[in-house]
């Protein structure tokens, strides 16, 4: 099944090129109720609904350093700290984006907008504290992440070993196409990913490549304790910005079309827009990493 979030707030799942509503709020108490919702009875075409981001979690977990090629690739990477896999932070839910949503450059904030194709698990229930041959009962369903980063700020936030502002922007999250359970998806530890700006493949992976496989992920974060609808990411796949030899020349700029996707979970369309696209204002910025106040 393909869970949708649709229109204002509207949830559903995909029948051929139609959606079928459910009678429930949203996906994340569809989870929260165990997946026993009825139907409304309206079925609407496809392509007469606005997508929206299919889920938003209580809590959002992030991993990095998990693909192996990436994680070679990071080695070449002035960070003042390394980065380490299996390293855990906090998404903000506030800057999450649907399909077609705009990524808002800030560039206020930022000049090294990147990209990060990951696989998101969605977590199907409660519970703490268990091992990964549990963890196959928690895991719901599977989604497109795209982890935009302004690597600038992570430089910075890195020379205390930790990030989390440069990924938590508004407009950062884009999540979607759709929620497909795991039930669609016998082999998740083997689906090709790509990632291609303005048509060109920036990044090419597949889930294969995960140092810590998706049992462990799920039963590592499991100590923090998961909620029904809950996200945890499984790290990026190589190929960002961050690393090429001029990194200049792959960093996104608004009116780049970003197109993520992974293999029997879904295309995930965003584009760069700047800032006056989404706002009145001149461009946020701030002075605070130039005070010299402790």
């Amino acid at each position: 099944m393909k869970l949708v979030t649709f229109d204002e707030g509207r949830v559903g799942y995909l029948d051929g090129e139609d959606v079928v509503e459910l009678a429930v709020a949203s996906t994340r108490e569809y989870f929260e109720r165990g997946s026993d919702v009825s139907e409304t009875g309206e079925r609407l075409a496809l392509d007469s609904v606005r997508l929206r981001a299919p889920i938003v979690p209580k809590k959002f977990f992030h991993t990095a350093g998990n693909f192996s090629d990436h994680h070679e690739e990071l080695q070449a990477v002035n960070w003042s700290h390394p980065v380490h896999k299996g390293i855990v932070f906090f998404q903000n839910v506030d800057a999450i984006i649907g399909p077609d949503d705009a990524v808002v450059y800030p560039e206020g904030l930022t000049k090294e907008l990147d990209y990060e194709l990951e696989l998101a698990i969605i977590i199907g229930k409660s519970g703490k504290f268990f091992g990964p041959e549990e963890a196959e009962d928690y895991i719901a369903g599977y989604m497109v992440f795209n982890d935009i980063t302004a690597r600038d700020i992570q430089r910075r936030e890195m020379q205390s070993g930790v990030f989390s502002f440069s990924k938590g922007i508004d407009t950062f999250c884009p999540i979607g196409p759709w929620i497909v359970t795991k039930d669609e998806v016998p082999e998740p530890q083997n689906l090709r990913m790509e990632l291609r700006v303005n048509g060109d493949v920036r990044q090419r992976g597949n889930t294969s490549q995960m140092l810590i496989s998706l049992p462990h992920l799920v039963a590592y974060h499991s100590a923090q304790g998961y909620s029904a609808g809950d996200v945890l990411t499984t790290g990026t796949i190589s190929g960002v910005a961050a690393v090429q030899p001029n990194p200049f020349d792959f960093y996104l700029r608004p009116g780049d079309r970003i197109e993520a996707e992974i293999e029997g979970i879904g295309l995930l369309r965003n584009q760069v827009v700047p800032w006056s696209a989404a706002h009145d204002t001149e461009p946020y910025t701030t002075d605070l990493y130039s005070s010299t106040a402790g």
